[in-house]
């Protein structure tokens, strides 16, 4: 966190009284401690020298929008308020890579991780993806850290009362990627070349005044996105993504809708095939249920072997996913739990048993050590086995399992009152709560039920 000191020697007048001295020296201590605290807050740009150094190379994006505006307002989320985003959509905008950084659920939680005692690579990790400038200024990680932990994290602007800040994903963060790293298990994959030049997918990029720009072949593989999206594909190293139906296929080509136009708003700029920059994804439900492709290559499902011995009800549940290398739910590859329930049942639907599995890390062990694998990638089968007893005398009928998931894990109550404790107001105490429940909430996924008897 950064740190306020006093402004250090200064020459004392002689001839003073030792009242008048002692007056004069309290206030030479007091006013840079209380004005450096006061200006810190009130986010005067002047004291943060350390913002300026990182925007001298992840260039703002209020700065690309003089002649990206299409790209900006789709990054921003200012075109597509559709009704669909408008209804499935979350409070932090789950579908904008622009509110990496100033989601309230993200504010909240990595507070709550950092009551676990993280080590400052570990919270480099963290950020990393968030905002990728932590890995060209490693030493401004704790300084952002307390932007985000900020009441109000508001990325720099040129408008009076806004707090100055860095911007977590912005057009800069994903153009000056030039390549990915080779090895799949050291993540976040990207490399970023803090140079001026600024990368894209296209081989004749117009000559302008602003920056230069380079072709990348990264930008048309499933290798850029999966830099982040890891638990996303089978190898975050391969262009493609591998599938009986949809072989060929990256990521861009389903989350960065096609459609034709100039990616600048400058006149006589050259028309082509561009991508939409807002990320579309499962929170838009008509991707999944307008396209039977997708529904059969990426729904996870279940399967149950399953036998009867006494007063045991034993088996094996399977889950699987299509031969499309995609885990769902979201994009985060971290923080996601998976809960496998089988239930052993009478005919009357009455409840004789049950067991449950959880797959997940908790908040005291994300980003310690190596990230462990999804539940099932795709192409696979996780084999989960169970064994509930029931009582003597029971009939068991039928057995039923099931996939719930929850998008973050349920912080235990000593660190929820440690977390709350760092919140300054009731108010955001309440709203950390309500987004902990919310986002911890267990949702199903899918389920299938098996008779144990055939029908008479």
């Amino acid at each position: 966190m950064p740190s306020f000191r006093d402004s250090g020697n200064r020459p004392i007048l002689h001839g003073m009284s030792g009242w008048t001295y002692l007056a004069i020296l309290l206030g030479i201590l007091w006013v840079p401690l209380s004005g450096a605290s006061a200006q810190d807050r009130s986010g005067d740009p002047s004291n943060h020298a350390w913002i300026k150094e990182i925007e001298k190379v992840f260039i703002p994006s209020d700065q690309c929008k003089q002649c990206h505006d299409r790209h900006y307002e789709e990054w921003k989320g200012m075109r597509e308020q559709t009704p669909d985003l408008k209804t499935f959509g979350r409070v932090d905008g789950a579908l904008l890579h622009g509110t990496a950084l100033t989601s309230p659920v993200f504010k909240t939680v990595l507070g709550v991780w950092l009551q676990t005692g993280p080590t400052v690579d570990e919270q480099r990790r963290c950020l990393a993806c968030h905002a990728p400038a932590v890995t060209v200024f490693p030493q401004h990680t704790e300084k952002i850290i307390a932007q985000v932990l900020s009441e109000k994290p508001k990325r720099r602007g040129r408008h009076a009362g806004k707090q100055p800040g860095v911007e977590g994903i912005g057009c800069s963060s994903c153009h000056l990627i030039d390549s990915v790293e080779d090895n799949p298990t050291d993540y976040p994959t990207f490399r970023i070349n803090p140079q001026k030049a600024m990368f894209g997918p296209y081989a004749n990029a117009e000559d302008n005044l602003v920056h230069p720009s380079k072709q990348s072949d990264v930008y048309r593989g499933a290798q850029f996105c999966a830099s982040c999206h890891f638990s996303k594909v089978k190898d975050v190293t391969m262009a493609t993504l591998p599938g009986q139906i949809l072989q060929g296929t990256i990521c861009q080509d389903c989350h960065m809708e096609q459609s034709t136009g100039s990616s600048t708003s400058r006149r006589g700029s050259l028309t082509r095939p561009i991508g939409r920059h807002w990320f579309q994804g499962i929170v838009i439900p008509g991707i999944m249920l307008s396209n039977r492709n997708l529904q059969a290559e990426w729904f996870s499902r279940v399967d149950i072997d399953v036998q009867q011995s006494g007063h045991s009800v034993d088996g094996v549940v399977l889950v699987r996913n299509g031969s499309l290398p995609h885990m769902f739910p979201g994009g985060d590859p971290v923080l996601k739990q998976f809960f496998v329930t089988v239930t052993v049942k009478d005919a009357d639907g009455h409840v004789l048993g049950s067991s449950q599995e959880h797959f997940g890390l908790p908040f005291e062990q994300i980003l310690r050590g190596p990230i462990p694998n999804p539940l099932v990638n795709g192409g696979t089968t996780r084999k989960v086995p169970f064994s509930i007893q029931v009582t003597e005398g029971a009939m068991p009928r039928f057995v039923e399992a099931t996939l719930r998931y929850a998008l973050i894990p349920e912080p235990g109550q000593a660190l929820l009152d440690q977390y709350l404790l760092t919140l300054s107001s009731e108010r955001d105490q309440r709203a950390a709560k309500e987004i902990l429940v919310d986002y911890a909430s267990q949702r199903l996924l899918t389920f299938r039920t098996k008779s144990l008897q055939s029908d008479p």
